[in-house]
């Protein structure tokens, strides 16, 4: 680690030899230190000493709290205490969502002279295989990342709540992920696929005999899933008689084979998810009240595509990677438009199916508003809620919008429909690429 003068040597000794990134910076924001970690896996094995630390995360000229961001230094300054938050940072390997946790550090008369950020990667943010990389940089969408990062390492219960085709099973794989149980087996289950009379055989297993046709021992989900997750899927669909059964097992861990007597203990973790209101179900007794609860303990909100709206853009690039990875296809401007005006009813999965047929309509390499399905230029489209207004594409317009606007960059940033943070990143993009074409 670089020599920088600082009173606390024997924390830099510390932190140089953890495998997480961490880096020491005062209250300018001004980088200290940084372990080996972080110049390893952030920095591209550059020193970052002396730079700011939105300069080198964010790509910003002003702290992050003054370009739309959450700042864990301001939110400790407020509380005094340690902060975390979730954001997305540029490295090596491009943009990533990162994990932050910040400890205030103290001098011998209790003022706070500098700040140790812990940083801690999200693997479903960088997986190597992109069907499972999660793509989004939405507020509700970072909300969420920010549950899933701190319930991932506990052995906690969670139950995802979101639309039929909003990504539902890749939240349950980012937590299994990031978990401890992350190099066991992730074993999801469809409950609405499951025929009510196999139900119990399906997830338990059963014994030679145990019922016709049972002619030989056989091993159930939870078995499959032991020293992993198992993952429920709509959960709301499970029968009544089974609900009971899955109670015990998650209040005893134990669990019984269909026709055995043998109490078998269960070593796995419990994730569901469910389109459908557990309360309201256990309101007109369709769902038991005791398994809801227990099912409930770390509730997530998977929002629908139409809450995050300038997620699409980035979200269809991505896509297209998975559903025509031999060709290099790029979506125009008129077609990109079309897709954020469009409310999704189906989520990610229908957006998904819309490129997978454009893909297949064109024989060229830009995807053009006559690939698109009809329906994405209805006037009017069903969906479940209200559709919100697209962002405003404004990238190559910028530098004639900010001539032009008198007002503050958050009065812009309101008249275009488009957030503060997004406003900022554009600008920092636009500096950038001045400076390349200046060299």
């Amino acid at each position: 680690m670089p020599t920088v003068p600082h009173p606390f040597p024997e924390l830099l000794s510390l932190l140089d030899a953890s495998p997480e990134p961490h880096i020491v910076f005062d209250e300018q924001y001004r980088i200290l230190a940084a372990n080996a970690a972080y110049r390893a896996q952030l920095a591209g094995g550059k020193s970052v000493v002396g730079k700011t630390c939105y300069q080198v995360s964010h790509h910003y000229t002003v702290p992050c709290d003054q370009a739309g961001e959450t700042c864990p230094l301001a939110r400790s300054r407020e509380s005094g205490g340690r902060e975390r938050v979730m954001h997305l940072h540029h490295t090596p390997r491009g943009e990533e969502y990162v994990d932050i946790e910040l400890t205030p550090l103290r001098d011998a008369s209790g003022e706070v002279r500098y700040f140790v950020e812990r940083m801690a990667a999200l693997p479903v943010t960088q997986a190597q295989d992109s069907s499972r990389k999660m793509v989004g940089r939405a507020p509700r969408f970072q909300r969420m990342l920010e549950l899933v990062a701190r319930v991932a390492k506990s052995e906690a219960t969670v139950l995802l709540e979101g639309e039929s085709g909003s990504g539902k099973e890749l939240v349950a794989q980012a937590i299994h992920d990031g978990s401890a149980r992350a190099k066991g087996p992730f074993v999801p289950v469809d409950c609405s696929g499951i025929p009510e009379t196999l139900f119990e055989s399906e997830l338990f297993g059963h014994e030679r005999g145990a019922f016709t046709g049972a002619s030989a021992a056989r091993a159930g989900l939870v078995e499959a899933a032991s020293g992993g997750t198992l993952f429920l899927d709509e959960v709301g669909e499970i029968p009544l008689a089974m609900q009971v059964k899955l109670l015990r097992l998650l209040e005893t861990g134990t669990y019984r084979r269909v026709g055995a007597t043998e109490v078998r203990r269960a070593d796995l973790r419990i994730v569901s998810a469910t389109h459908r209101s557990l309360r309201d179900m256990v309101s007109t007794g369709a769902f038991r009240a005791d398994l809801y609860y227990r099912l409930n303990t770390f509730p997530i909100a998977v929002p629908a595509l139409r809450e995050r709206p300038e997620d699409i853009a980035a979200l269809a690039q991505a896509l297209l990677l998975r559903v025509a990875p031999k060709r290099r296809l790029t979506i125009s401007t008129a077609a990109q438009l079309q897709l954020e005006r469009y409310t999704y009813p189906g989520n990610v999965r229908e957006l998904r199916n819309l490129l997978e047929r454009a893909s297949l309509m064109c024989d060229g390499d830009t995807i053009e508003p006559e690939h698109l399905p009809d329906e994405v230029f209805a006037e009017r489209c069903e969906a479940p809620a209200p559709r919100r207004a697209p962002p405003v594409p404004v990238s190559e317009r910028l530098p004639q919008l900010l001539a032009e606007h008198q007002g503050s960059r958050k009065s812009l940033a309101k008249a275009l429909g488009i957030s503060e943070r997004t406003l900022y990143r554009r600008l920092s993009e636009l500096a950038s690429t001045n400076e390349s074409d200046a060299e």
